[in-house]
Formats: C-alpha cells, structure tokens, sequence
C-alpha cells in the first residue's frame, strides 16, 4: 500500500513538472515575441575629438554627449526644451564636421529593408535653433557637406539641395522618375543585395557632389497585393530576376559653384556599382566597379572634372569577388588605401600605394577577417574583428605592422566600435550564456568603465528553473568534411529514450549559425516542449576561408542537403539512436527544407519552409548570380538546385508559410511549389499571412508563426 501510494505521488509530481514546464515555455514565448529576451544595444557616434562619443537616449528624447574615459554625460538637444518641438521622437542623427549643427531624423516610414521616408530637422547647437530641412515634402537620406554649409538629399527620385546659408532648396535633377529613374538612392535590388542605399558623396572640398543615376525602365516589374476591406491595392515596383535586364548604372558629379554636371566614363554598360567614395583628395572619386558575373571587381579613380578615368586596383575571382571586402575601402592621407581580400584563400586586410601596388600585408593566417574597423596610418595599426580562434567564436585585434595581437581572447562573441582616432572602442561581448555587455577600452584592452551589461535579462535567465542549455559539438561527415553545430536538449532528454528532434538551419552563403553569442529565439522554445533542437553550419557557410565559403557555388542547395541529411544521420547514429528527425527553416533555410526532404535519402520525418525560394530563376539577379551566374550560362546548375522540380520526391509532411507582400523572396515560389505538390499528388499544409513581409514582422504575427510551427511538429514528429 505504501509503494503504490508512494508511486501515485511520484507520478502526480511528474505531471506537475510538465505542467509547470509548459506555462513556463508559453511564458518564454510570449516574452520572446514582445521582445523581452532581446539585449540592448548601444549605438553611438564618435566625436570629433575622440575623447566623447554621442548617442540617443533610451525614450529617443535627447541626444546626450558624454566621455569615454568617465562618464559626464552632457545633453544637447532635448524634444522637450526646445520651444514648440514639432516632433516627439529622434529616430537619427548626424554632427556635420564642425560639430556646430545636427541633422536629426524623425516620423520616419519604411519602404523597404533599409530605406524610409522621413522628415529631417537642423538644429544649431549654439543658437539652440531647430529648423526643418524643407516643407515640401517627406525626405530621404539627407547628409551634410563636410563644412555644414549644405545638405544634400533625396525626394521623389531626384536630388536636392539646402543651402543653410541662404535658406535655399534646389533640384539639381530633374528626370527622376517612379519605376523608371532614380537619382542619388539604390534601386530595390541594390538595396536588398548590396545592403547600401546612400548613392552621393561630396567631395571633401565641399565643391562637388557625386552620385549614382539608376535608369531602371527596362527592368521587369512585380506587383504585389495589398489586402483591405475593399478591393485589393496593387504596388508594382521593379524587380529583376535572375538572367534578366537589371537597371542601367551611370556615376554623375554635380559642381554646387558653376551648377553644371558631367558623367563620369565608365567602359561597359552591364555591371554593378557597390560604393562609391572620394579618396583624400577631391580629385580623384573612387568607383567600386562590380561585374555582371560578380567575378571581377575594380577600383576605378575617376576624374570629377575630366570625366577620364583610370582602374587603381583589380581583383577577379573564378567563382565570385566579395563586394564586402570593397566596402571596407579606406582612403589614408597619402591617398594609399586599405582594402581586404581573399588572395591567400582566406579575408585579410591589405595595404596599398597610392598607385594601387600592395605594400603590406597587414593580416595573415589561416583564418578569417570578419569585420574593419579602420587603419590608423600613424601608428601603422589596423584594427579588426576576426574568427582566429575557431568559426565559431569572435574576437577583436589590432595588427601593428603585421603583428597581430588579441584586446580580449575570452571565449565568445566580441565586437567594437573604435572612436576617431582609434585611442578608445565600446567593446561588445557576449556568449550563450551572457547578454551582451558594453564596456570602454582603450586601444590595448584594458577596460576602462562599464557602459551597459544588460544586468536585468541576465537576471532573468538565472531565475528560469529547468531552462534548458546549449551545447556545441564538432562532428566528420562521410565524405571527410568536419562540421561545427550545437544542441539544445531538453532537461529531460534521454538518450536511450523516445525523442523528437528538430534541425534547424539557414545554411545560405557565407552565414553562420554556430556562433558562440547571446541568441536566444524560438529553438529554447521547443526544447521546454520535448524537442531535442540541433544546428549545423554546412558547406558553404562562413568563417572557415575562401574553398569552404565557395565550394557551393553554381549548384546551390546540393552540397548544403547532403550536409543536413549527414548531420541527422550522426545524431541518430551518436546523439539520440531512438528519435524522429524534423527539419525547418526560412529564406535560403526553408529552400533548403525542401532540398532535404526531397533527397532520395531523406531522413525527416516534418520540415517546415518558411518563405523559401523554391526556383533560383525567381529571385533577384544580384544575390542569385553571384552564387550560381546567369540562368544562359548555368543550366544545368539552375535545375539541379530547384525544388519545383523535384516536388513528386517530397516525403514526409511538409508545411509551407508565408508572407503574401513579401517584396524579397516572393509568395510566387510558395504558390508555385503548391501548385507543383497538387500536380504530384503530394498531401502538404499552407499557412498564409496576408500583407506580412519577408520578416512576418509584429508581437502577434511572430507568436502565431511559432505557435503553429511548434504544434505542426508535435502532431508529425512521435
């Protein structure tokens, strides 16, 4: 009698674990999509004397200076204490070079990715003046000349000038155009693929204004539904596939004394232009220059009078050139120049002449560059970030004449931003266990003083009872190819036991997943529901040098499913023998569920694609040819990487979701892969969320997606 009573508790005790375990994964979720588990960041501008750096506060009310060394914070522009604000949020701001005036960003409204319509202010800090930028109409992207004096922007697809002086706007083009001619912004894919929106620079003597003229006339259209209450509005806008017209790209120079513009010649027609900067000197304008292929990229010097133009530097490649690597072109005193590239087989920082000859070296080894922060030309120091330690870990350095040494080699993730002047950086860190923490360096590491160490969240995880933990792991597939990955495994797993296991992945190229930093989402969620959850970056990934980061190329999706498939395989051979196996994933992850589950060797039980590319003769021409060239010259590696073609394979049950206005990857590939599932007989779920974008953006538009996701693999993983 008392064994069974003691068995009758022991079994109500299990129940009210799962129980409590249950409310506390509903908890999670709903924390997580209002944002709950997110870090803070910080964002800031370095100022001129780089003793101080600048920064919005936290109700987006004032933009407060303080110092790196000790705080003192000072604030200088407050919504509140200037007289009749119009305003009641700064989205933005910018000093001009003197430091005397503010352009600030408000009321801003999206387009698309990166871009926004908004309204800009100028506010002389002495005078305590606010003024708005122009009354006749939105803006965008408006920056000031390097004296303050004028301010550039964009409205309407034309370029305007203000000049502050005299209280005076000007057009100074006149044929911008809907869908047909941009001035001085990027065009959807440009935006999308080249992550950069601003096209126009002035010259650092103040004279001149450069910019980019995008005629997009030829370019085909996309129209997307927008859902109401009455009829459906169109919007049509510009989107070229792969193989096809892309907009015309031509490099313009305005001169703001004469009022005159000349283009500058460039050879060819068919190419794309990633950035374009002014050297040191106004009279050189530097053009990164990108082929239609992606695998040439040149530094072309124009001349901003002349027009005449000459190639500085260039690099080509036999599979593509990283535009990247041209973005973090910097311009030393001189007009010798700082660039990074693969040459070696892996991303290192290289200096050259002014004449484009390599004079240095300035990182080496078997490892990858992951971001610039800036060559200090007096010191000889050039400051970076780097996976030097392993793919899965982060860490900043410096290089003094080649010689690289760690500021912080604590295991994680470390990020910084260096002040003008490179004496002092705000250092990021975080792991998986720590959100990330902000503190002040100087330019050896040493800490100075804490700025943020997101004391509240980290508390949080502390008080979360049975949460379960991340696990890295390393394992050799069949074909010789070691892969880095992680595991979150419910408290409760067993190995011997009954599992469900979840892979997820992104696995598009040169991305990673496998990283050692603060990144808690929707995965920690299925653990606390019975999922074993596991990640791992396959070929094609980042971090690991120029062969790995390629080696997908013109055949997208076959390596990357073959790596999946091999990492399900090892988990049931060596992690957990008694499990069925899901897959999901969204963007380049939900293409690539679909390329695992319609693999001969399939092992996934579920897969859910979440806005998946589904045919690469779809999407857009930037991102697709640079991986896999035009559709006229890679046939065969275009059919090879569609899932349309291979719907009649799918096994297992598949769930499709996605955005109907989504402007990157379009609902057009989910439609068409239902419509190939019908054909073949093939039984699949849709979900559809109407007038949500590529993100499926909103509190309650994200608990949804996870809410099903979570309840589709419970129902078809047992």
């Amino acid at each position: 009698m008392k064994n069974k009573m003691f068995f009758s508790l022991a079994i109500l005790l299990v129940l009210s674990n799962i129980n409590l375990f249950s409310q506390n994964a509903e908890k999670y979720l709903q924390e997580l999509t209002a944002g709950k588990w997110r870090a803070k960041s910080i964002k800031v501008v370095s100022m001129n004397d780089g003793e101080r750096f600048a920064f919005i506060s936290d109700d987006n009310k004032q933009i407060i200076a303080d110092y790196y060394k000790a705080s003192k914070p000072e604030v200088i522009f407050d919504v509140n204490s200037v007289s009749n604000c119009p305003f009641g949020k700064i989205d933005g701001f910018e000093f001009d070079d003197r430091e005397s005036k503010i352009l600030i960003k408000t009321n801003s409204k999206p387009v698309y990715r990166h871009s926004f319509l908004c309204d800009y202010y100028v506010y002389e800090i002495s005078r305590k003046k606010l003024a708005p930028l122009s009354e006749n109409g939105a803006q965008q992207l408006a920056a000031f000349s390097p004296n303050g004096r004028v301010i550039a922007f964009v409205r309407d697809n034309n370029l305007y000038l203000k000049k502050l002086d005299y209280d005076t706007e000007s057009q100074i083009t006149k044929d911008g155009k809907k869908n047909e001619v941009i001035n001085g912004l990027a065009d959807w894919v440009y935006e999308e693929e080249f992550s950069n929106i601003q096209y126009f620079k002035f010259s650092p003597d103040n004279k001149l204004l450069a910019y980019v003229k995008f005629n997009e006339k030829e370019v085909d259209e996309f129209s997307l539904q927008i859902f109401n209450d009455s009829y459906p509005v169109l919007e049509t806008f510009k989107y070229p596939k792969a193989g096809t017209k892309n907009s015309k790209v031509t490099v313009w120079v305005y001169d703001l004394e004469n009022r005159t513009t000349i283009q500058v010649k460039l050879d060819g027609t068919d190419f794309y232009i990633p950035n374009i900067k002014w050297t040191a000197s106004s009279e050189a304008l530097a053009i990164t220059k990108l082929s239609r292929d992606q695998k040439q990229i040149d530094i072309i010097s124009g001349n901003p009078r002349s027009g005449l133009c000459t190639t500085l530097y260039s690099e080509t490649s036999k599979t593509y050139s990283d535009y990247r690597n041209f973005n973090a072109l910097q311009f030393n005193a001189d007009n010798s120049f700082v660039l990074m590239s693969e040459r070696d087989g892996y991303r290192h920082i290289y200096l050259h002449s002014p004449t484009g000859i390599q004079k240095q070296q300035l990182t080496s080894g078997n490892f990858d560059v992951t971001a610039f922060y800036g060559y200090d030309a007096n010191s000889k120091t050039a400051y970076f970030q780097a996976a030097k330690n392993s793919p899965t870990q982060r860490e900043v350095y410096k290089s003094v004449n080649g010689k690289i040494v760690a500021l912080d080699n604590k295991k994680g993730f470390h990020a910084a931003k260096f002040s003008k002047g490179f004496k002092y950086a705000i250092h990021n860190f975080s792991d998986i266990n720590t959100p990330n923490i902000y503190n002040v360096i100087n330019n050896s590491g040493k800490a100075i003083r804490t700025i943020e160490t997101n004391s509240e969240l980290a508390e949080n995880l502390k008080q979360q009872s049975n949460f379960p933990q991340k696990r890295f792991f390393t394992f050799t597939s069949s074909e010789g190819v070691e892969l880095n990955g992680w595991i979150i495994a419910p408290i409760e797993a067993s190995k011997s036991g009954k599992n469900q296991v979840v892979l997820t992945q992104y696995s598009g190229p040169d991305s990673q997943e496998v990283l050692n930093r603060w990144d808690y989402d929707w995965d920690y969620y299925l653990a606390m529901n019975g999922f074993v959850v596991v990640c791992v970056d396959g070929r094609g990934t980042g971090a690991r040098g120029n062969q790995f980061r390629t080696s997908t190329y013109g055949q997208l999706g076959v390596l990357e499913a073959k790596d999946q498939i091999e990492t399900a395989n090892y988990i049931k051979k060596s992690e957990y023998p008694n499990s069925d196996i899901g897959i999901w994933g969204w963007s380049y992850g939900g293409f690539m569920t679909l390329q695992c589950m319609a693999s001969d060797n399939s092992p996934f039980k579920a897969g859910i694609a979440i806005a998946p590319v589904t045919d690469w003769k779809l999407y857009n021409t930037a991102y697709t040819e640079r991986y896999m060239n035009r559709p006229q010259e890679n046939f065969d590696g275009y059919e090879k990487s569609s899932v349309l073609n291979k719907a009649d394979k799918i096994k297992g049950n598949i769930l499709l979701i996605h955005g109907t206005a989504d402007d990157n990857v379009h609902a057009q590939n989910t439609y068409l892969m239902a419509e190939k599932l019908v054909e073949a007989g093939v039984i699949f779920d849709m979900q559809i969320y109407p007038n949500k974008n590529h993100s499926i953006l909103g509190e309650k538009a994200r608990y949804n997606v996870y809410k099903r996701c979570a309840e589709y693999l419970k129902a078809n993983l047992k």
